[in-house]
């Protein structure tokens, strides 16, 4: 029955630290990651359907954030600076990231193997990755943001490349949410209290 580790493999996502070549004032594991994905992509498919007159499934889209990341499980977080460093380099890591993807669908029964795997891969959902990549980068710049208000200053240089160079920030879902609700990532409690 080794087949059905799959819940107990994913469930491991909270021993996953990211950032690790960077100092960090609180750590952020995997599982606290894909939680706060799957909250902006499920808002960004909002957005996409009030604001832009599109039919996302919003449920979707914050299954997929759920997983999105899953392979991490098995090959750690890649340092983005690394992972884009070169063509080759990116085009290794994504050949392991869908190796340790199928790794982990094959811990299922067959039956909801087929289920599962598109769920980690995003393969049948083409039009809801570019929310799901876009949430990432939200959360990534969030994650700069509360760095930065705890007085590290390790992240300045990722806050400042996610703002200017990240693609997935210029579909209209990500601006509207940068424009609407990023400002308030920089107030107090007392400040959204009131």
């Amino acid at each position: 029955m080794s087949r059905n580790n799959f819940f107990s493999m994913i469930s491991r996502m909270k021993y996953i630290n990211r950032w690790a070549l960077m100092r960090n004032t609180r750590e952020e594991t995997l599982d606290t990651h894909t939680k706060e994905v799957a909250v902006i992509a499920h808002a960004l498919a909002v957005l996409g359907n009030l604001r832009l007159q599109k039919s996302y499934n919003t449920d979707r889209a914050a299954t997929l954030a759920l997983y999105h990341d899953a392979h991490e499980i098995l090959t750690g977080d890649m340092p983005t600076p690394v992972k884009y460093q070169n063509p080759e380099i990116l085009s290794a890591f994504k050949s392991i990231e869908n190796a340790a993807n199928r790794k982990i669908a094959s811990m299922l029964p067959p039956d909801m193997e087929s289920v599962y795997l598109p769920l980690l891969t995003g393969d049948e959902d083409k039009e809801l990755i570019p929310l799901i990549k876009a949430a990432d980068k939200i959360a990534a710049l969030i994650k700069c943001i509360e760095e930065r208000k705890a007085g590290n200053t390790e992240f300045l240089s990722a806050e400042k490349a996610i703002r200017e160079n990240s693609p997935a920030l210029k579909i209209k879902e990500a601006e509207l949410f940068l424009l609407e609700f990023l400002p308030s990532f920089e107030d107090t409690l007392d400040d959204m209290s009131v």
